[in-house]
């Protein structure tokens, strides 16, 4: 059997419809339920819309393999989750890492007893440090960072429940051989060396409904395998645990060096006033392009800072060529359906302004 499913988070980033086979689904529905060590006593919060392939296979798939209960929730609220992993003493709740950031900025978190919960956990982007020591001092749990796309039907790399690292897409899942190339020649890397991470398994899509040559590209052999090319870079460590860098599209090359926006969000997140951060490229005369932050301040900070003050301390805990040359306060950041920061629209938007503005 045959589905195909509309989003596409590879290499380019467009929608387009993913061909996957009921053995290519149940790969991931069945490593999720094992991997998180899920039981016929578990309780999973359901967050996540069940169109996206984290939602559909963390929360309804996998607790439905394995017979447990999901509380769903219909729409957002992180309150209501609290609320909710208090009254049904939820054990598991698989997330976008902006859901648990904005459930552990809410003020009144702590007034919630979330003591039943046993693994938390998701990706979409890098957990930043600092809002995992939050978690940690609050649950006394490590968020347990995950990687996966529309094309493997969720996951492919998990952390381990026993040993997870910070800011790490974890380590291959059952029967999947992850490996970084170099993004020009295709040759393969040596641990340590940022590349292309490719991935060969059992939950790896089909390709592109009626899309041969764009299914073409982001395919390539290997030793005999057929990997697929996610379009994000990343590295090894010495011990097999991998770490993503960012999108390929997504670098930032102020005057040749290269400026990787998710290690800069990270950074900034260090700082207690940041609630949210997204940076993405400006135009700059002479450097051709540079750093922007659009940034977020927590509900009591706003109106106490000003954008040249987070510049300056920006200059206090980054190289200089990372510093955010300009810093945008915003209310809130544009988010998919799926509750994903819109990095993409915020560049678009930022350059067609600046055009706009050269062009008067």
């Amino acid at each position: 059997d045959l589905a195909v499913f509309p989003y596409s988070s590879g290499t380019t980033g467009a929608p387009k419809g993913c061909m996957h086979t009921h053995a290519s689904v149940m790969a991931t529905c069945v490593q999720g339920a094992v991997w998180s060590h899920g039981t016929t006593e578990s309780v999973t919060l359901a967050t996540l819309p069940y169109f996206h392939v984290t939602g559909m296979q963390g929360s309804m798939n996998s607790p439905i393999y394995g017979g447990s209960l999901i509380v769903l929730m219909t729409r957002w609220d992180r309150r209501v989750a609290a609320k909710l992993i208090e009254r049904y003493k939820v054990s598991r709740w698989v997330n976008i890492v902006t859901m648990a950031i904005d459930l552990l900025s809410d003020p009144e978190v702590e007034n919630y007893d979330l003591s039943s919960l046993e693994n938390i956990g998701g990706g979409g982007a890098a957990m930043p440090a600092a809002v995992s020591d939050k978690l940690f001092k609050l649950t006394g749990l490590r968020y347990m960072e995950g990687y996966g796309l529309s094309e493997t039907i969720a996951g492919t790399h998990i952390n381990p429940t026993d040993r997870p690292k910070s800011q790490c897409l974890g380590i291959p899942v059952f029967d999947i051989d992850s490996r970084i190339i170099d993004v020009e020649t295709g040759k393969e890397l040596a641990q340590g060396e940022v590349g292309e991470i490719i991935t060969h398994g059992p939950q790896v899509f089909q390709g592109y409904w009626k899309r041969p040559q764009e299914t073409q590209k982001v395919f390539l052999e290997l030793d005999g395998k057929r990997f697929f090319r996610t379009g994000d870079l990343g590295y090894i460590d010495e011990e097999g645990y991998f770490f993503i860098v960012d999108r390929v599209k997504r670098m930032i090359n102020a005057s040749g060096f290269k400026v990787w926006p998710a290690e800069v969000e990270s950074l900034m997140y260090r700082h207690p006033a940041i609630q949210e951060s997204c940076v993405i490229s400006t135009p700059h005369e002479r450097r051709g392009e540079s750093v922007k932050a659009c940034v977020v301040l927590s509900a009591d900070m706003k109106g106490t800072l000003t954008e040249q003050a987070v510049i300056d301390w920006c200059k206090e805990e980054m190289a200089a060529y990372k510093v955010p040359n300009v810093v945008e306060f915003r209310d809130e950041l544009p988010r998919s359906p799926t509750g994903k920061v819109m990095w993409r629209a915020l560049q678009e938007q930022e350059w067609e302004s600046q055009k706009a503005q050269q062009a008067s």
